[in-house]
């Protein structure tokens, strides 16, 4: 059923599988086999989960014969930051509206977000971005432009497909160091990551492989039905007859240690740990706490010793620039 994905137009935005890497010294000290699947390394500025989602989205906007695109991201959105890099790339223009919380100093991801040219619009709540998008679509049509809008992050049916392709790349990957995922872990916020990943195993029939979201803020009871709308909606446009229940998505969301943006010593100290440990950055907001997660457990035994757990390096990079001082206050 994979192949219903392939059919779909793209919009080459990296050059796919990238990177897996076996954790050595982690794997020895929490006794597991780990994999880090290192979406953070792609040519597209910095890369970082979204480009795969991206891809699927900037080619229907293509075909629409759009030429802005529109999104909305928190200060330090990887998601937007990666949106205006990919307008670029494909001769567009980028709007994002711009919520809290974070610095919205030019440091980080807002910094490159100017680079790239992107025309910021900054609200003073969440609740007021998707009605502050449309009112920018509706001012640019006024002027002849053709604009584009895309969901906070990437979270449609396009975007799910980007990571149910991901799925089979995972699988492959894993093949070549002789083994099966019996865990896949990482950060979910949004959405369509998670829900590409468990559309993907299913459509490869590895359901087995049990997908574990870290979230980054969302109460797992706000997220799971979130997940399992996206699944499902996805599988209708792809025609496919599977379809999803809240028990097929396993959120943790004791791991976002004061919620979405929130910066502790905990945090830090998981930074500190991978950086020190293995060479690999991770961000404060996002992939720290994903690991933390991860580590917490294994140790519990939640994940089972001895398991392959894969974990994907979603991105984010350039948040701990833009969050240093932050950061600097645990180091």
């Amino acid at each position: 059923m994979i192949w219903k994905v392939l059919s779909y137009p793209r919009y080459r935005l990296a050059s796919l599988p990238t990177p897996m890497e076996r954790a050595s010294r982690l794997s020895r000290e929490l006794g597991v086999n780990l994999l880090i699947k290192r979406d953070d390394v792609m040519e597209l500025c910095l890369g970082g989960n979204k480009v795969r989602k991206l891809e699927f989205i900037v080619a229907d906007a293509l075909s629409k014969g759009c030429d802005v695109l529109i999104t909305r991201g928190a200060t330090h959105s990887n998601h937007v930051r990666l949106t205006a890099a990919a307008a670029r790339k494909a001769g567009l223009e980028a709007y994002a509206v711009i919520t809290p919380p974070g610095s919205t100093a030019t440091q980080g991801n807002i910094l490159l977000d100017k680079l790239l040219g992107a025309r910021l619009v900054y609200v003073d709540r969440v609740e007021e971005a998707d009605e502050e998008m449309a009112r920018l679509a509706e001012e640019l049509r006024s002027k002849g432009r053709r604009p584009y809008v895309i969901p906070v992050g990437g979270a449609s049916e396009l975007g799910v497909m980007g990571y149910a392709l991901a799925s089979l790349e995972i699988l492959q990957q894993s093949l070549s160091y002789g083994v099966k995922p019996d865990y896949i872990v990482h950060a979910t916020g949004t959405g369509a990551t998670q829900a590409g990943l468990v559309l993907g195993l299913k459509m490869l029939r590895a359901s087995d492989v049990k997908v574990i979201g870290i979230s980054n803020g969302r109460k797992a009871s706000e997220l799971t039905p979130r997940l399992v709308k996206l699944f499902n909606s996805t599988a209708r446009a792809l025609d496919i007859d599977i379809e999803a229940s809240e028990e097929d998505f396993t959120v943790y969301d004791e791991y976002s240690f004061g919620g979405y943006g929130a910066i502790t010593s905990e945090v830090v100290d998981i930074m500190k740990y991978v950086a020190r440990t293995e060479g690999i950055p991770l961000d404060p907001v996002y992939t720290a706490k994903a690991m933390y997660g991860l580590i917490d457990l294994v140790r519990r035994g939640a994940i089972k010793g001895g398991s392959t757990v894969v974990f994907i390096h979603t991105g984010g990079s350039p948040i701990s620039f833009q969050y240093a001082a932050e950061v600097e206050k645990y180091l």
